[in-house]
């Protein structure tokens, strides 16, 4: 009998072998674990599994609070660690032991990369750390080892995390179900469009310029007094992205801002300076993103191959986070085209590629300006009305409380004398809601109260207690009867984020970068082209060439070879074009 057989046959009763049928088969394959499935769909199913994962568990922000899970791991856990900003730092080993151990179950430099990037004021514009130690440079340098930086919250982060002790967030068993955490952050901070994002998943990517504060805020104030605002007019307030590193930007803004995607120029800032009665380039500021120690070896290296002219010395003279790069300039050296040549051949003038892509209840979307502005509008009116439906209970069960105390102290002496025969805690509890029509929750205050809170004076407290409670719950429950009112309340928290943290304008917006053609890289002067009669062509100035040397007479030509002369001489300008041919009719 073949194996074949064997596998599809088995002895009955008697001892007499029958053939299994596809159903029996499949049943004890299932028995034994075995699922049969197409090679193809179960790859096709794990990659899809794996691919979404990255997407929305890793790469790419949400909308709603504006952060990655890693970001919003490690500002919890800070949180909870209660590293708040006015409190001593501690060390990152420890921040990112609690992260990985409680929360985020991949590698502990993948959680250490982050939370440098959140300390590093060149990398956010609104940095979400306080490092205490190495966090990296501009120039590149790697940070210290996490057991030798110190971290904790900045005051702007608590914007991010202010209510979430609320009832304001969802949250989620964490990968061992032993912790909760939250699902999202209550985001009181439009963080997402305030500091950028950058990510790569499967199939997708994002990258998200930082803006200003005060533009951002401002067109969300504007969009909540205008739903109906067109992209046009929030254009007009947001003018473009502001980046901490400062520079120009110039693109098609109000094409980016209505498709989430865009390319845009960046450019480092220069100055010219006269340094020791000569003329000198500065760089202040530079691109996004741009080692500067990348930028200057560049530089170096196209001096030394004579693509950039003119520049005797190259020093950087670069302290305390302040950008400033020197070229000091030959005698007579034009700096117009030498700042022009360091925008075509270095990265001084750099590219930066736009894809708002966050996700949106769960799902990657490319978003707009005006959806950007109106996601983080829906998820604080949701994090406004959960606040207030907290608050609103908490309100009404202090107000029970309260409302017992008072009862209890109108009747002081009845109610000691009870509690006084009562024979236990029970009958003395049920005594006092059976006798002054207490609830459960009054009654077990009253036996909780100590005597030193039976005085008048305690008495007035707790009136104006009463009061201020009563006020409160109306209006906690106008706010939850009116959207109007809900508004209104983010209008205000975020005119608050405007006043405590808002700036200027870092990134100047230009209408229009030209090309930069060759005639901008080459100082126009007025030249002299010799050739000679073998055939050799050579360009003198004409400032030069007419030098009279000591006891010479006439202009000064050409050193010729030996039986060589000038057949033929022209003048001309450095931005004029010759044509020469060959003897073969090759052009030149």
């Amino acid at each position: 009998m073949t194996p074949e057989k064997k596998t599809n046959e088995e002895k009955d009763s008697e001892g007499k072998p029958h053939v299994l049928s596809a159903e029996d088969i499949e049943r004890k394959q299932e028995e034994k674990g075995v699922v049969n499935t197409e090679v193809s769909s179960e790859m096709k199913k794990a990659y899809l599994d794996y691919a979404m994962s990255v997407i929305v568990s890793r790469a790419i922000p949400s909308i709603e609070d504006g952060l990655k899970p890693v970001q919003r791991r490690i500002l919890y856990a800070m949180n909870q660690m209660g590293l708040k900003p006015g409190t001593q730092t501690k060390k990152s080993a420890r921040i990112v032991g609690d992260v990985i151990g409680k929360f985020h179950p991949h590698g502990d430099s993948a959680v250490y990369d982050a939370l440098v990037r959140m300390a590093q004021n060149f990398s956010l514009r609104y940095p979400l750390v306080f490092g205490q130690g190495n966090f990296g440079s501009i120039d590149g340098d790697p940070p210290a080892a996490y057991r030798y930086t110190e971290a904790k919250l900045m005051q702007i982060s608590t914007e991010l995390l202010q209510d979430i002790e609320k009832e304001t967030v969802k949250f989620a068993p964490n990968f061992d179900n032993s912790l909760k955490e939250p699902e999202l952050l209550p985001g009181k901070l439009p963080a997402l469009m305030l500091n950028g994002a950058t990510g790569i998943a499967v199939g997708m990517a994002t990258n998200i310029p930082p803006h200003n504060l005060t533009e951002v805020c401002d067109a969300i104030v504007a969009y909540i007094k205008k739903p109906d605002i067109n992209i046009e007019k929030l254009c007009g307030i947001v003018e473009g992205p502001d980046f901490p590193t400062g520079g120009m930007v110039q693109g098609d803004m109000l094409e980016l801002y209505k498709t989430g995607r865009g390319r845009l120029t960046l450019r480092g800032r220069t100055t010219s300076e006269i340094i020791k009665k000569k003329e000198a380039i500065v760089i202040t500021e530079i691109p996004y993103m741009l080692n500067k120690t990348t930028l200057i070896t560049q530089i170096a290296d196209l001096i030394q191959k004579r693509r950039i002219r003119d520049v005797s010395d190259l020093r950087d003279e670069s302290s305390k986070g302040k950008i400033r790069i020197v070229l000091e300039l030959k005698r007579g050296a034009n700096p117009k085209f030498i700042i022009n040549s360091l925008y075509k051949y270095t990265r001084l003038q750099d590219f930066f590629n736009v894809n708002f892509l966050a996700l949106v209840n769960g799902q990657p979307k490319i978003l707009t300006l005006k959806d950007v502005v109106e996601q983080y509008v829906k998820y604080r009116k949701k994090i406004v009305v959960n606040r207030s439906k907290f608050e609103l209970k908490k309100a009404k069960d202090r107000l029970e409380i309260v409302e017992g105390l008072l009862i209890a102290l109108e009747n002081i002496d009845s109610v000691i004398t009870l509690i006084k025969k009562s024979k236990g805690i029970t009958e003395a509890l049920e005594g006092l809601i059976k006798k002054f029509k207490l609830t459960r929750k009054q009654a077990q205050a009253v036996l909780e109260t100590k005597l030193q809170q039976l005085t008048s004076l305690e008495k007035d407290k707790l009136k104006k207690e009463q009061r201020d409670l009563k006020e409160k719950i109306t209006m906690l429950e106008k706010i939850l009867g009116d959207v109007r009112e809900v508004l209104k309340i983010i209008v205000k928290e975020v005119n608050e984020l405007k006043n405590k943290y808002g700036d200027k304008r870092r990134t100047n917006v230009l209408q229009r970068i030209s090309e930069i053609s060759e005639k901008d890289l080459v100082q126009k002067k007025e030249v002299v082209i010799n050739i000679t009669d073998k055939g050799y062509c050579k360009r003198m100035d004409i400032k030069t060439y007419k030098e009279q040397k000591r006891g010479g007479k006439g202009v000064i030509g050409s050193g010729l070879a030996t039986g060589d002369f000038v057949k033929q001489l022209i003048t001309c300008s450095t931005h004029d074009y010759l044509m020469f041919f060959t003897t073969r009719g090759v052009r030149q």
